[in-house]
C-alpha cells in the first residue's frame, strides 16, 4: 500500500494563501465554469457557489440558460456567459482570460457536449489552464478515453468510486492504488479518488489522506460543491496538490459542523456552503 501524508490542520495552515492588504480581485484569479444542462441546473448552481466562498477573484459560469437564470438569482457575484440550447455544446468567448476551469457537475453526455469538451480540452491545453474535471467530465472520458492525452498539465480530477471505476479497472486495493497512480502518470493529473476520508494521488506518487468529513455528507450536490471549492482555490494560483488538499479537508470540515449543528440527516449539499467558512477559519 502507497505510503500516506495525512491532511489535517497544521498541513494545510502553511499552503494557503495569504491576502495581501494592497490587492484587488484581479490579484485572486479567474475561475470558469462549464456545468449543467436543462435537466441537471442546480449541479451549475452548486459548484458556483462554492467556488464563490473559495476566495478567488472572479467566477464566471458558462451554461444553459435554465441554469444561468437560477445561479444569478441564488449567488449575484457571479458572472454569466450562455451556451443556447439544453445542453452545452459551445465554448464561451475568450478563454485567454481564466486562470482555471472546473468542468463536469450536471453537463450529461449528449453528442455535442462530448464535442464541445474536446474542444474545451484542446483549448485549456493549449492556453496552459489547469482544470478540475468532475461528474460528467470524467463520464465524458471514459467514453471518449483518447481525450485522457489531452488533458491539460496541471489539472484535478475528481471521481467518486463509480466514476473511478469506468476510468480504471482494478480487483485488489493495492492493484487500485497502482491503478490510479498509473492514471495520474498518463495524464499529468492530481486525482481525488472522494469516499470515506477520500485520497488524493499525484503524478510524483504522493498520497494524501483526508481527516475530515461524515455520512452525512453522502448527498447528491455534495460532490458539486466540492469542484467549486477545488476550482476557485486552483484559480487563485495553489498548486494542484494543495488546491485539492485544501478543498477536501474544508468541504469535509464544513459537513462535521454541519452534522454537529443539525445532525448528519437534517441538511443539503446547499448547506455545505454556507458552512464552508467554518474550515477556511478552522485552517487560517
Amino acid at each position: 500500500m502507497q505510503e500516506r501524508t495525512f491532511i489535517d490542520r497544521e498541513y494545510l495552515h502553511p499552503r494557503l494563501p495569504v491576502r495581501k492588504d494592497d490587492s484587488h480581485k484581479g490579484d485572486y484569479g479567474h475561475l470558469l465554469i462549464v456545468a449543467g444542462c436543462r435537466r441537471m441546473p442546480g449541479a451549475a448552481v452548486l459548484a458556483t457557489g462554492a467556488a464563490l466562498q473559495s476566495g478567488c477573484g472572479l467566477v464566471t459560469l458558462h451554461s444553459v440558460d435554465r441554469a444561468l437564470q437560477a445561479a444569478v438569482g441564488a449567488f449575484p457575484s457571479a458572472m454569466l456567459s450562455e451556451s443556447p440550447g439544453e445542453s452545452v455544446e459551445t465554448l464561451p468567448d475568450r478563454l485567454e482570460r481564466y486562470s482555471a476551469i472546473a468542468a463536469g457537475p450536471g453537463l450529461g453526455t449528449e453528442s455535442g457536449t462530448q464535442e464541445m469538451l474536446r474542444e474545451l480540452l484542446q483549448e485549456a491545453r493549449r492556453l496552459r489552464i489547469p482544470m478540475v474535471l468532475d461528474a460528467d467530465a470524467l463520464n465524458i472520458l471514459s467514453l471518449r478515453k483518447k481525450l485522457l492525452d489531452g488533458i491539460p498539465a496541471g489539472s484535478v480530477m475528481t471521481p467518486h468510486p463509480g466514476e473511478l471505476r469506468r476510468l480504471i479497472s482494478w480487483e485488489t486495493e493495492e492493484e487500485k492504488e497502482e491503478a490510479v497512480l498509473g492514471l495520474c502518470r498518463r495524464t499529468g493529473c492530481t486525482v481525488v479518488v472522494k469516499g470515506w476520508h477520500s485520497r488524493i494521488y499525484t503524478p510524483e506518487g504522493v498520497c494524501l489522506e483526508n481527516t475530515t468529513g461524515n455520512p452525512g455528507m453522502a448527498k447528491g450536490g455534495s460532490g458539486d460543491v466540492l469542484t467549486g471549492l477545488i476550482g476557485g482555490l486552483l484559480a487563485k494560483g495553489m498548486t494542484p496538490p494543495d488546491a485539492a488538499a485544501a478543498g477536501v479537508w474544508i468541504h469535509g470540515y464544513a459537513g462535521d459542523a454541519l452534522t454537529e449543528a443539525r445532525t448528519a440527516e437534517a441538511y443539503s449539499s446547499r448547506d455545505l456552503i454556507d458552512f464552508l467558512w467554518k474550515g477556511f477559519s478552522a485552517v487560517v
